[in-house]
């Protein structure tokens, strides 16, 4: 069992920057992927962002060239930079990790949840 504990959300001006953190329990190393998912106010949870265990990284369309997910082994802790925030990137982030599979389809490990407003 991994539990894991996101933090860094809070109220940023549109074009600001966030950097958010998931940190595990345990080690990551042992995680097949680890992601960023994220859910709008009224609307389904969505993949934001992922990470393999071979640092491979993928992006969903709204986000590429402005959110960056990056993973530190030797913390147990993965993160996203969010840069050039828009007021649509509003929403709940949460974290998943999982051994094996698809992050989108895949049972696995999820956060509580950090809260994300982009507003002036």
């Amino acid at each position: 069992q991994v539990q894991l504990v996101e933090s860094g959300g809070g109220l940023v001006q549109p074009g600001g920057s966030l950097r958010l953190s998931c940190a595990a329990s345990g080690s990551i190393a042992s995680m097949g992927a680890m992601g960023w998912f994220r859910q709008p106010p009224g609307k389904q949870r969505e993949l934001v962002a992922s990470i393999t265990n071979v640092d491979k990284t993928n992006y969903a369309d709204p986000v590429k060239g402005r959110f960056t997910i990056s993973r530190d082994v030797a913390k147990n802790t993965v993160y996203l930079q969010m840069d050039s925030l828009k007021p649509e990137d509003t929403a709940v982030y949460y974290c998943k990790a999982i051994e094996y599979g698809t992050l989108a389809s895949t049972p696995g490990f999820w956060g509580q949840g950090t809260r994300v407003s982009v507003s002036s």
